[in-house]
């Protein structure tokens, strides 16, 4: 009996420091797979099981957000260094990067040159050659991340026609079906001639009514 109390006391107990938020409910108990024979448990395929759980717009797609990081970083690099080479602050700082190349290596002095004037200032055209290799490649990238973006705001452009035209066709379609329903509706003039006719067929049945009973009196 005592044993009975004490069992019933320490429920109740567990119960009211459950409610007053002293330690959470017990967990359910996790249903595990049982482990194949040799006792090693195989990973379960995780990843592919939340891939369809989550939405069509949260799942990983195929390349990875770093890969897309990283390229769409280049590609904005790359604009920015094609933008920079088409501002006319570019040519100027050229025109003068030459003009002290080859004049410091032609009339500066002798022991401070590094580019011989006897050799056609081979570094200066290296240089030039690297920049000019290098520069095409910059511009065609950035053309082709304009290219699509065109592409994408043409898509965008044809999307929005096409829904344009079907709003059009639909409000079209919708202002006719009034103009027909306004068509059958009745008019105020046919509301009065209808309302005329029965007065008038009302003040005939009087008076036929009132020369029934004059002729039975």
């Amino acid at each position: 009996m005592t044993g009975v109390v004490t069992a019933k006391t320490t429920n109740l107990a567990a119960r009211s420091a459950q409610r007053r938020g002293e330690y959470p409910s017990p967990l359910p108990s996790i249903r595990r797979r049982p482990a194949p024979e040799g006792g090693v448990l195989v990973a379960n395929n995780t990843k592919q099981e939340r891939q369809l759980d989550a939405p069509k717009g949260l799942r990983t797609r195929v390349l990875p957000l770093r890969s897309r990081t990283g390229s769409d970083r280049f590609g904005r690099l790359t604009e920015s260094l094609a933008r920079g080479m088409g501002t006319p602050w570019f040519l100027l700082g050229m025109t003068v990067f030459c003009v002290f190349w080859l004049g410091f290596n032609a009339y500066g002095p002798e022991e401070l040159r590094f580019d011989s004037q006897a050799l056609g200032f081979t570094m200066l055209t290296l240089i030039l050659s690297l920049q000019a290799s290098y520069a095409a490649p910059l511009l065609l990238l950035a053309q082709n991340r304009q290219d699509d973006r065109d592409r994408v705001q043409i898509e965008q452009d044809r999307q929005r026609a096409e829904r344009n035209l079907a709003d059009t066709e639909y409000l079209a379609r919708e202002v006719v079906a009034l103009r027909l329903a306004i068509r059958d509706m009745a008019t105020k003039d046919f509301i009065r001639s209808e309302l005329r006719s029965l007065l008038e067929e009302i003040d005939k049945d009087r008076a036929s009514s009132k020369a029934s009973e004059y002729n039975d009196a």
